[in-house]
């Protein structure tokens, strides 16, 4: 018994670890392959750039760079992060007031949830969704209603059966927004289409609640054409852009952003300075001095050639060695960094996840985890970036000897 547990208070209480985090402690083992974490390939930091930047940002900026920030966070990243955009997004017209620098958008979800829900209050997600967010928003007693996901994103039509029940039973003033991941979703791997993100944006117009447009993956795009993002087609009306680092350039350096009109933007700086005042400034000035060298695309296309290679390899491996059943699939990403895979109904992931680590020495991410009514035990995600295509084609071939003997 925890002697203070009389003392925590309510929202203590919801608090749960991170099961991705958990899980992922079992896979320290060099034996092990993991598909488990995001984590970026290593080899895809542009070390010896950030190197030299970081020795000129410390000798020549040190004033700046060593010391206390605003909360907003530093003004020349903002800057250069706007005219990143406008080339990347094509949207135009932010200044510095619509961008707050967060450590990490782990941190984003976080303010948002404080911000946003109170006890009780309406989330939409989707069904899978990402862990992280739930993990945030979850300290605030959310009711959350899940909308199924279908090749292209979102199920509007669900979308739209869902609000006009909440609207007829009276309750549709208690959602506050709907959270998205339209790019090579986590944990599937799809992309919302260009007609679902219009959707979107018409619903929250009539039916009043927000958009949280979480974007860590939009620049790992593999295959296709770019789609508008969600704020650029409903011109930042009811939507806050969240954007990451960690996937493009480096995690180590704890950099997200948050985009959205000033007010709103505001109201969450003053949840910030009570969090940590500020990001740390001189990763904020690293980085903007990085996307000073415009080198910063030319990293990305060898990071998504190397990605796109390994994500070829995992899902040749899983067509060569998976059993030829109908009731096992997965997708296809056209980008980012997961696959999602579905298996018998019978099976649960979680079940033998132990088995997988300790025998077979392979891992995944249980299904369940992603659902925030704990559903899809029979799915699995996994991700292909931090393997090498010679462990992945073996990891596959361990999972795969792993299914069939519980298919048996």
């Amino acid at each position: 018994m925890d002697e203070f547990d009389s003392k925590y208070a309510l929202r203590a209480k919801r608090m749960k670890a991170s099961l991705i985090r958990e899980l992922l402690k079992m896979t320290q083992n060099r034996e092990i392959i993991s598909f488990g974490g995001g984590v970026p390939d290593p080899e895809t930091f542009p070390i010896n750039t950030l190197k030299r930047i970081a020795y000129d940002v410390i000798e020549k900026e040190y004033a700046t760079a060593l010391q206390y920030g605003t909360t907003e966070g530093d003004r020349l990243f903002r800057e250069n992060l706007i005219r990143f955009i406008a080339e990347k997004d094509d949207i135009r017209g932010l200044d510095v007031d619509s961008v707050l620098v967060t450590t990490g958008s782990q941190q984003a979800l976080d303010l948002i949830g404080r911000i946003f829900i109170d006890e009780g209050d309406i989330i939409l997600v989707e069904g899978p969704t990402y862990l992280g967010a739930l993990s945030a928003f979850n300290i605030n007693g959310p009711r959350y209603i899940t909308i199924p996901l279908k090749d292209n994103g979102i199920d509007i039509d669900c979308l739209e059966n869902k609000l006009k029940e909440l609207e007829e039973s009276g309750e549709l003033k208690r959602v506050k927004f709907l959270y998205t991941i339209p790019n090579f979703h986590n944990p599937a791997g799809v992309t919302m289409g260009l007609e679902e993100r219009k959707k979107v944006i018409e619903f929250a117009r009539r039916y009043d609640f927000l958009i949280i447009e979480d974007d860590p993956y939009g620049l790992l795009r593999y295959e296709g054409e770019r789609i508008p993002s969600i704020f650029k087609l409903g011109d930042g009306e009811r939507t806050l852009l969240l954007n990451t680092f960690s996937k493009i350039l480096s995690p180590g350096l704890r950099l997200g952003t948050i985009i959205g009109e000033k007010e709103v933007i505001r109201k969450i700086v003053l949840a910030k300075q009570g969090a940590d005042l500020c990001t740390p400034t001189i990763t904020q000035r690293i980085a903007a001095r990085y996307l000073e060298t415009n080198e910063i695309m030319e990293n990305i296309r060898a990071t998504r050639d190397k990605y796109s290679k390994k994500l070829k390899t995992m899902l040749n491996s899983l067509e060569e060695y998976m059993p030829k059943e109908d009731s096992i699939s997965w997708t296809h990403p056209k980008g980012g960094l997961f696959l999602w895979m579905r298996l018998p109904d019978y099976l649960d992931t979680m079940q033998f996840f132990d088995e997988a680590v300790n025998e077979y020495k392979v891992a995944y991410i249980p299904g369940s985890a992603f659902y925030a009514d704990g559903s899809g035990k029979n799915t699995m995600r996994l991700s292909f970036c931090l393997p090498s295509e010679s462990e992945i084609i073996e990891g596959i071939k361990r999972l795969s000897k792993l299914i069939k003997k519980y298919m048996r």
